[in-house]
C-alpha cells in the first residue's frame, strides 16, 4: 500500500553491466535513498540500466521530465564502457566537450608522466556542465540542470553526494516507523487497509518475513508530518493490540 507524497522527488539510475550480471552489488541506491529522505526528498523511482548510451539516455529523458532531481551512479570512469557522459549529452542534445577545469584537475593529480588519454576521457562532458567535485580520486561528476551524474564507487559517490548536498531543495525530513508484527501478512491486511483510509498522507507498507521458523510481517509508516506519522502509529498499535497479536515497537521515530 501507498499513499502519495507532496514535496520534491527524485530518481536514481543505476549504471552497470556488472550490477546487472550479479557480479557487483549495488550499495548506492540505499545511500542515496536515506539521504535524499533526510532531505525531505522522496526517492520516488530507481532504475538499473546497461552501459549503453541509448539506453541510459533514454531513461535519462523519462525521469528528468517527472522528477524534481535525477541522481545517476556509474559509468564515468576511463575505460571503453564507460558511457554516461555520452547518453547524458545525448539526452540533452548537447556536444560531448572536454571540460578544461575537469582536465586541469586530472593533469595535476596525474602529472605529465601518468596522464593520458584514457584518464582525460574522463574530463569529458556535455556542453554546459558543472562540475561536481571528488574529493577522493579529483575525476569529477558533474550536473546540468536537474540531473547529477555521480561515479559508481560507493566511497566516492558518497563524497560527491555530500558535497551537493547542501545545494539541494527538500522539505520536512521525512519520518519513517517500523512495527514488526508477529502474525502473517494476510491476518492483518485488512486493518491495514482501514488504517490506510483513515490516513490517506501517511504511506503504510507491509513486508512479510519467516526467520526463526516464524511467520511476520514489518509495517513501515512513512510521512512528511512527524505528527501524522505519531497518530498513524498509534492508531495501527491499537489496531494490532485489539487483533490481539505479538509486536515489537520501536522506542522512538526515525528518518527514512
Amino acid at each position: 500500500m501507498a499513499a502519495t507524497e507532496a514535496g520534491r522527488t527524485a530518481a536514481v539510475i543505476v549504471i552497470g553491466n556488472e550490477i546487472l550480471s550479479g557480479r557487483t552489488v549495488d550499495a548506492n541506491l540505499p545511500f542515496l535513498a536515506r539521504e535524499l529522505a533526510s532531505l525531505g526528498i522522496a526517492l520516488r523511482e530507481a532504475r538499473i540500466v546497461p552501459d549503453e548510451v541509448a539506453v541510459i539516455a533514454e531513461a535519462v529523458n523519462a525521469c528528468r521530465t517527472r522528477y524534481d532531481y535525477v541522481f545517476t551512479t556509474g559509468g564515468i570512469g576511463p575505460t571503453h564502457d564507460d558511457v554516461t557522459a555520452a547518453a547524458v549529452a545525448r539526452a540533452f542534445a548537447r556536444p560531448l566537450v572536454r571540460h578544461p577545469e575537469a582536465e586541469r584537475r586530472l593533469r595535476a593529480w596525474y602529472g605529465e608522466e601518468r596522464i593520458n588519454e584514457a584518464r582525460l576521457k574522463m574530463a569529458d562532458m556535455p556542453e554546459g556542465a558543472a562540475l561536481i567535485d571528488n574529493p577522493i580520486s579529483t575525476a569529477p561528476g558533474f550536473r546540468i540542470e536537474n540531473v547529477y551524474v555521480l561515479a559508481g564507487i560507493p566511497g566516492v559517490a558518497r563524497a560527491m553526494f555530500e558535497g551537493l548536498r547542501g545545494g539541494l531543495r527538500g522539505g520536512p525530513a521525512i519520518t519513517s516507523r517500523t512495527l514488526t508484527v508477529h502474525a502473517p501478512e494476510g491476518e492483518v491486511a485488512e486493518a491495514l487497509a482501514a488504517l490506510q483510509r483513515a490516513f490517506p498522507d501517511v504511506e503504510i507498507g507491509s513486508y512479510p518475513f519467516f526467520r526463526f521458523e516464524r511467520v511476520g510481517t514489518n509495517i513501515v509508516l512513512r510521512g512528511r508530518e512527524a505528527a501524522r506519522v505519531a497518530a498513524a502509529w498509534a492508531a495501527l498499535v491499537e489496531r494490532v493490540e485489539a487483533l490481539g497479536f505479538d509486536f515489537e515497537a520501536e522506542t522512538g521515530g526515525g528518518r527514512g
